[in-house]
């Protein structure tokens, strides 16, 4: 972030009135600027969103925050997605996007937090205030509680943009529950909101780090004894821990790993390994990647050209570390091959393709050929896309297939490798993905959970004996990761667990609660927190 928009330390008090410049404030105010919509009206904020980008009021950056929340609450929007284009639209730029950006992102991860102090400072329930309404108060809580925005601007603005949405019957009760939230910083409300830490931690965690209980509990059910060391648990694999609500340093793993989803993550790319190298193709300013050796981080600037050109694309180094494992698995000789015949390597759940363009390109290293499919065709379009980009005459052949993976097109044994990077909740990337905490519940894990060892199941038939199948979720949750290849392992005869973690030696503080297993985190790699198993198929 730049200028005043940068997010303050969390233990100071709101900056006085004035914190920003009068420029900015006038032009980030929602007076005259957010369009007109009926008192009381449901949704306001998703409605006629493309219709406003197109009319000539000027670009409202909370107005714009605001339609991401309100997008996110009626239709399911992904903010990740949603927001740029929001931006692009609207030409928002500079410190207007940076502005939007916080003001979207932050009231979506703290979103718990602000919850428990609204509701604290509120005569009604919260679940009673018509949605657009909540919507603007936490928008107001974030920039009162975690910018340097001054309060009088942000409670001024709040009462404007609510105006605007819903009508001026709730300008009162906006001002009045704001002006309350202003007369204590962060620290003092969470002191008076926040569970016991004594009684209750689970509750206090979820309060102080805005995670839903049972993602809490989740956690700690993965983390397994390390749950509770002090954070130079996580210093001494590699990663400084998380920061507290007060700025100062997490005291326990399971506190670095929830403050780490509230993290702000920079762009990572992977190089293409059959193309340039990554130190031709990182621009001025990249950070090479800590593990994978096709890793790179950008400090700023647009990736838009480098994925374009096909020689890197946006990939978490977590997900490229996935795609890595397998390929280092040893495979068993199978004497039906002649010599110097090519692998066959199987994606088989390919959309978006991030992987597949990494497996592609270690595929083409060793003569291998890769197989990606996925059962949407949107998706298997943008795999398709994906290796395009990437593909080149002389190497070796790919195909992209609309399969679904429970049901193969093709024979069983087919195939050498295979890496099976299963739908999931997500829970692992809620640093990308904001909102995706309170979309998921403890009931929708079932479902995907059969789905995932549908899939792993069908993968060890795909595989040929001696050939291995990686397990993926982008979840560190047990129900999804261990869980999922224990039962799957019980009911297959012939199937080891290989070392995982020993595939990644370079990687410190991999190894999970079965140690054969590698879990990653964003508090100790600094990637996503993504689960791998590497399996081999009994040659008998």
């Amino acid at each position: 972030m730049s200028g005043n928009y940068r997010p303050r330390r969390r233990n100071g008090r709101p900056a006085a009135a004035g914190g920003t410049s009068a420029k900015a404030d006038a032009a980030g105010a929602g007076t005259g600027a957010a369009g007109t919509h009926g008192a009381g009206t449901h949704g306001a904020g998703s409605r006629g969103a493309g219709r406003r980008a197109r009319s000539s009021r000027p670009a409202d950056p909370r107005r714009t925050a605001y339609d991401v929340l309100a997008a996110v609450r009626d239709r399911a929007a992904y903010a990740n997605l949603l927001l740029p284009k929001l931006l692009s639209e609207r030409q928002l730029a500079g410190r207007d996007a940076a502005l939007a950006t916080e003001l979207a992102y932050g009231t979506l991860r703290g979103q718990g937090t602000y919850d428990a102090i609204l509701a604290a400072c509120s005569d009604r329930p919260l679940d009673k205030l018509d949605p657009p309404v909540l919507d603007v108060l936490r928008l107001g809580a974030h920039q009162l509680l975690n910018t340097r925005i001054g309060a009088h601007a942000a409670v001024a603005t709040s009462v404007d943009l609510a105006k605007s949405v819903v009508g001026p019957r709730v300008s009162g009760y906006v001002n009045a529950v704001l002006r309350r939230v202003a007369t204590r910083d962060l620290d003092a409300w969470l002191d008076i909101v926040a569970p016991s830490q004594m009684t209750d931690q689970d509750g206090y965690l979820a309060t102080r780090y805005s995670h839903p209980r049972w993602i809490v509990g989740a956690y700690r059910a993965a983390l397994g004894d390390a749950a509770g060391d002090p954070a130079q648990a996580a210093a001494a694999a590699g990663a400084p821990a998380g920061p507290r609500a007060n700025g100062e340093v997490a005291v326990t793993e399971l506190e670095a790993a929830l403050a780490a989803g509230n993290a702000r993550p920079r762009v990572t790319m992977a190089a293409f390994p059959a193309g340039p190298g990554r130190d031709e193709i990182m621009p001025a300013g990249a950070e090479p990647g800590r593990w994978s050796p096709y890793a790179f981080t950008l400090q700023s600037g647009d990736p838009a050209p480098l994925v374009e050109s096909g020689v890197a694309a946006v990939q978490d180094e977590g997900s490229q570390l996935a795609a890595i494992a397998v390929t280092r698995a040893p495979v068993a000789p199978l004497a039906a091959k002649g010599d110097g015949e090519a692998e066959r390597w199987l994606d088989l759940c390919a959309g978006p393709g991030g992987k597949s363009r990494l497996l592609y390109g270690l595929a083409a290293a060793s003569g291998a050929t890769l197989v990606a499919a996925e059962l949407h065709p949107h998706r298997a379009a943008l795999v398709a896309k994906a290796l395009a980009r990437a593909s080149r005459a002389d190497l070796p052949r790919h195909e992209v297939i609309v399969a679904d993976g429970t049901k193969p097109p093709w024979s069983d044994g087919a195939f050498d490798r295979v890496l099976v990077d299963a739908p999931c909740s997500g829970l692992g990337a809620l640093r990308r993905r904001p909102e995706a905490r309170w979309r998921k519940s403890e009931d929708d894990l079932k479902e995907l959970t059969a789905l995932q060892r549908d899939l792993l199941r069908s993968a060890l038939k795909s595989v040929r004996p001696g050939g291995v199948v990686a397990y993926v979720t982008c979840s560190p949750v047990p129900a999804e990761t261990s869980d999922v290849v224990a039962d799957v392992v019980a009911s297959t005869p012939g199937v080891d667990i290989l070392d995982t973690a020993a595939l990644l030696s370079g990687v410190p503080g991999t190894r999970s609660a079965d140690p054969r297993h590698a879990q990653l985190w964003p508090h100790r790699h600094g990637t996503d927190a993504i689960f791998i198993a590497i399996l081999r198929r009994g040659e008998s």
